[in-house]
């Protein structure tokens, strides 16, 4: 057994018990991105710890080549693990997107990423994927996105706990769990997320995934 294993099972399990249709998003955003990217592209994974969509994209389109970046060495060992029946194909880098090699690249990913970043983050990680990208190329965005007005923000964050399994926690766990999100993750209207595609100089840009509480975004360099 690997040294990550336990930890693989956990994060697999977490984030298909959270993520609605995460398989699904998976497939869809394989689909998007091979309308654009050549049989033998080369595409950018931002936040690529745990190795999900780098093991799912790299088996859908067995000639594709990735760069994965992640500022966590753990998250990256762990993907290593996740994604090493395609390792060959597969080179990860440590740190944010000003790790990643230069490109220019046919594609990029970054999933369930930006509800854990900050809005200057965000931004400058939207920049330095266009920046790395070849014109016309496909970036697929997905993450936590909802309204942030009351009452429906705490309306959806009781729904995002109760749809991740949580709901047989008890009350006291259940209200630490909603403090918790609301101060660790940072969630932005839908129609401020397209804004900042907008202002990185990103085209094209449509909503294609929308499950519970999160969103999904395609948009060209």
């Amino acid at each position: 057994m690997g040294k990550f294993d336990g930890q693989q099972v956990g994060y697999i399990d977490g984030a298909r018990r959270n993520v609605p249709g995460l398989d699904a998003l998976h497939r869809m955003t394989g689909l998007l991105l091979a309308e654009h990217v050549p049989p033998n592209g080369r595409v950018l994974v931002v936040g690529a710890g745990g190795g999900l969509e780098l093991k799912a994209l790299a088996d859908q389109h067995p000639d594709w080549s990735f760069d994965g970046v992640d500022p966590s060495a753990d998250m990256l060992e762990l993907a290593r693990e996740t994604a090493a029946s395609t390792a060959d194909r597969i080179v990860l880098h440590h740190g944010d997107v000003g790790a990643a090699p230069a490109g220019p690249f046919d594609g990029a990913v970054c999933l369930l990423v930006f509800h854990h970043i900050s809005v200057e983050e965000r931004k400058a990680t939207l920049n330095g994927v266009r920046q790395r990208l070849r014109p016309g190329s496909p970036f697929v965005l997905a993450h936590l996105s909802f309204a942030m007005s009351e009452p429906d923000h705490t309306l959806w964050v009781n729904r995002h706990i109760k749809f991740g399994a949580m709901a047989e926690l008890d009350a006291d766990k259940q209200e630490a769990a909603r403090i918790g999100m609301k101060e660790r993750l940072v969630v932005m209207f839908p129609e401020e997320e397209e804004a900042h595609l907008k202002e990185a100089g990103f085209t094209g840009i449509i909503q294609f995934y929308h499950a519970f509480s999160f969103r999904g975004w395609v948009a060209y360099a």
